[in-house]
C-alpha cells in the first residue's frame, strides 16, 4: 500500500464518525500512548524488564501499525501529504548523512 493510499484509508475510516479528526494535541497524546506500548513490548523482549506472569506477548507489527495510524491521522488533520514529506526526508538523509556511516 502506498502512503497516499494509507492516508485515504485512514480518512475514510475517520470520516464515518461524527467526531471526525481529533485535535492535534489529543492525537499527540494518542501517539505517545502507542509509542509507550511499543516501548513496553521492546523492553520486555530485549531489555531488562520482565513480563508479569500470564502477561501475553504483543504483536510488534500491530504496535507499529497503531503508531502509523495515529501519525497518518495527524498528517491528514494538518493536510500534510506524507508521501511527499517522506521523499523529502529521505533526500535530507542522503545529503546530511552521506559520510556518516561506512557503506556496504
Amino acid at each position: 500500500m502506498k502512503i497516499s493510499d494509507a492516508q485515504q484509508a485512514v480518512d475514510a475510516y475517520i470520516g464515518q464518525f461524527e467526531a471526525g479528526y481529533w485535535p492535534p494535541l489529543t492525537n499527540l497524546a494518542r501517539l505517545v500512548e502507542e509509542v509507550g506500548e511499543l516501548a513496553r513490548e521492546l523492553n520486555h523482549r530485549f531489555g531488562h524488564k520482565t513480563k508479569k506472569p500470564g502477561e501475553p506477548e504483543q504483536d510488534l507489527a500491530l504496535e507499529l501499525a497503531d503508531i502509523m495510524f495515529v501519525l497518518i491521522a495527524i498528517a491528514n488533520e494538518q493536510k500534510i501529504d506524507l508521501e511527499e514529506a517522506f521523499e523529502r526526508v529521505l533526500a535530507k538523509y542522503d545529503v546530511r548523512d552521506v559520510d556518516r556511516w561506512t557503506r556496504k
